[in-house]
């Protein structure tokens, strides 16, 4: 698990006087050493330092003034009993505590299953190999005393190497396995604390918790540690709320203690009579319990007497009706109903600007349109919507003459240059008229082949390209000659020459329609 310095974006000097550096070993303990050689060190570094039967290699984890801070804490003395620092850790130092680490493992099942063969009551948590690989520290706990004599003669034996037992308890030995809590971070245990207080049930009941064991309860199995984070806080806020030993007397029945909000300050209540939390604030409380003692009793909980009841029902209705007054005297918009397609607009309601103020500019001739028209609930046909188009394009053309002249009435000049646009125009080359090309051997620019009969003529005659379409009266002559059965879609199709193009094509065959029965001819 790795420590988090808190204080590194801290203004510290550079230069640091203080000769003590705090070392990190295994599990998150901390020791610490005097840098005698005076070495250039830096946060992670690993180091070969001093211990009592060997050396031993831990990493830099607090250097500088914070050093001392931390053994006045911890209350270590800054004495001659201080270790030192031998020097840096090289590779092949690196290399042979790996080795010694590889051993832990292997050592630690091997152990446990000795610890079970001689019966001890012990619960064999973790072992830690000095970087020298000469000696081994092996951690449990117990509840009671062990006699372990027995133990350490086989461990020596057998793994060839110097034991000590060193006894936990069960928050020492959560910091030293790690792990995360409920809160979503490293256990405090593992990275920061080292004192641990005693947590009890007190601390929950002063926060209004439930007494959840299962809650309540850390990794370790005991009390959680950080109960104690938040208790001076709510002891602080306690202060100001009163003690309620017995339930509220009042004339519509006593009220008994619910649940408390500390830092809202406010109590609730229920009567033995009802379900529902009345809530109330810690000066009422206080105000209840001065005429209880005095044997007074209130009207309930929020009110001394029936009167302030009734005035403050007065004052809600007062104020719904304000409310009703100030949103009634607002005028409402009136939505404007849409007009089926099939209506015409109503002079009096659509537009009662027009009503007041008719139209000055209005043509003679859309004034006898308007006599003449017909009624708006009868229906006209096409012929009169034709010609009342044509009255309206007729007073458009009215009106833009007046508008025409009007401008040119306010601007001459403007006018003067539109009547010098003609003769502008009139210096301007004229283009070329395309002409029709002539065929004098057909009429109306068609060319007529003889045609053979046979069971079923076929009707297809090679026109010319650049001739133009022939006419129907021309069509119908050719197929008259030729013979007295009125022609087939097919046989049109085929005469409709594709030189004109499409539109042409579509054109002849509009105007000839074509019936099944024998024509007549004219």
């Amino acid at each position: 698990m790795n420590a988090f310095d808190w204080l590194t974006h801290m203004g510290i000097p550079t230069v640091d006087t203080y000769d003590v550096v705090e070392i990190k070993f295994k599990g998150g303990r901390k020791e610490y050493f005097r840098n005698v050689e005076h070495l250039a060190l830096t946060t992670g570094d690993p180091v070969v330092v001093d211990v009592q039967s060997g050396h031993h290699i831990g990493y830099v984890s607090l250097q500088g003034e914070l050093v001392r801070l931390q053994m006045q804490k911890r209350k270590v003395r800054d004495d001659e009993s201080i270790p030192r620092i031998y020097r840096l850790a090289n590779d092949k130092d690196l290399e042979k505590w790996e080795e010694a680490k590889n051993r832990e493992i292997p050592t630690l099942y091997r152990t446990k299953q000795i610890i079970d063969e001689l019966g001890l009551q012990m619960k064999l948590s973790d072992i830690e190999f000095q970087a020298d690989n000469t000696k081994a520290t092996f951690y449990y706990s117990a509840d009671e005393r062990v006699d372990f004599r027995e133990l350490i003669k086989v461990l020596a034996s057998e793994f060839r190497i110097r034991v000590e037992m060193r006894q936990i308890s069960l928050r020492q030995e959560a910091g030293r396995l790690g792990g995360i809590g409920v809160c979503g971070r490293e256990l405090c245990c593992s990275t920061w604390m080292h004192d641990f207080k005693s947590v009890s049930t007190s601390a929950a009941r002063y926060q209004n918790l439930s007494l959840n064991p299962g809650k309540l309860s850390g990794q370790c199995g005991r009390l959680k540690c950080c109960l104690n984070y938040e208790l001076d806080t709510y002891m602080s806020a306690l202060e100001d709320i009163p003690a309620v030993d017995r339930p509220l007397m009042t004339e519509q029945g006593s009220a008994k203690l619910q649940k408390t909000d500390i830092f809202r300050k406010l109590m609730w209540f229920s009567y033995q009579s009802e379900n529902n939390w009345h809530s109330i604030t810690c000066e009422r409380v206080k105000e209840i319990q001065a005429l209880n003692s005095e044997g007074k009793k209130p009207f309930n909980l929020q009110f001394d007497d029936a009167s302030e009841v009734e005035n403050s029902i007065e004052k809600a209705t007062r104020e719904l009706e304000l409310l009703d007054k100030k949103f009634a005297t607002q005028n409402k918009k009136k939505k404007k109903k849409k007009r089926k397609p099939g209506e015409e607009p109503n002079s009096d309601t659509a537009n009662p600007r027009a009503q007041a103020r008719p139209s000055s500019r209005r043509s003679p001739r859309q004034n006898e349109g308007d006599r003449n028209s017909p009624a708006p609930n009868r229906r006209r046909g096409p012929a009169a919507k034709g010609e009342e188009q044509a009255a309206g394009g007729e007073s458009k053309r009215f009106e833009g003459k007046i508008r025409r002249g009007r401008n040119s009435e306010r601007n001459p000049q403007e006018a003067a240059e539109r009547s010098d646009a003609p003769q502008a125009n009139a210096n301007r080359p004229a283009r070329p008229k395309r002409q029709r090309p002539q065929n004098p051997e057909g009429g109306d620019g068609q060319k007529v082949l003889p045609y053979k009969k046979t069971d079923r003529p076929v009707i297809n005659p090679t026109l010319d390209p650049s001739a133009s379409v022939p006419t129907l009266r021309v069509l119908r002559e050719m197929l008259w000659k030729t013979i007295q059965v009125p022609p087939s879609v097919k046989e049109v199709n085929r005469m409709v020459p594709t030189s004109g193009g499409v539109e042409n094509s579509r054109r002849v065959r509009n105007q000839m329609k074509i019936n099944r029965t024998p024509m007549t001819k004219q």
